[in-house]
């Protein structure tokens, strides 16, 4: 059951990022259109608020990816010096329960942001007015689900922890020193 739960964590996060990366070279070709037009005289205009936007929706999208893909920065000195897979387990969901728990407390403090928005029915205030909803609701959502990947990551490594399968779990949730990756 843990495996199947990270395994489909994987497979819908690799595919938010397959669209967080069109995404973001959607806004790319946009910019450079933009670029192009201001070499002869016309703007699109707004084009740097709309990336500003991009890249807020991607990377609170992209974090959740960055977690199973174990891309997140870790520092792993004490990690190192325990050589007990079982103390090894217990570090890593110390951190992933440490992980899990801030990210929790960071989408619920975007909620009063986005509640304020909608109840104000706020705008940019900027050339385009963009609705802030139109930006905000997707950039919360993008929180919601990355506190939802980790808690649901640490539920199926503590399975497999308490099922012995320390190697399992650390391919889960692990920290790998850069000379090993390399």
């Amino acid at each position: 059951m843990a495996e199947t739960l990270l395994s489909i964590l994987s497979r819908i996060n690799r595919a938010v990022a397959i669209a967080v990366g069109l995404l973001f070279l959607t806004c790319a070709g946009l910019v450079l259109i933009d670029i192009g037009l201001r070499q002869l005289g016309a703007s699109l205009g707004g084009t740097d608020e709309i990336s500003g936007y991009v890249m807020a929706i991607g990377t609170a999208w992209g974090m959740a990816f960055g977690l199973t893909e174990l891309s997140h920065i870790r520092i792993d000195f004490l990690r190192r010096s325990v050589g007990l897979p079982m103390g090894r387990a217990v570090l890593d969901l110390l951190s992933m329960f440490t992980l899990a728990s801030t990210i929790s407390v960071v989408a619920l403090k975007c909620w009063p942001v986005v509640a304020t928005t909608l109840r104000n029915s706020s705008h940019a205030n900027t050339p385009l007015e963009t609705p802030l909803a139109l930006v905000q609701l997707p950039w919360f959502a993008g929180w919601v689900w990355f506190a939802v990947t980790a808690w649901l990551t640490l539920i199926a490594a503590l399975l497999l922890v308490f099922q012995g399968q320390f190697e399992k779990s650390e391919q889960a949730i692990g920290a790998f020193p850069e000379e090993e990756t390399v």
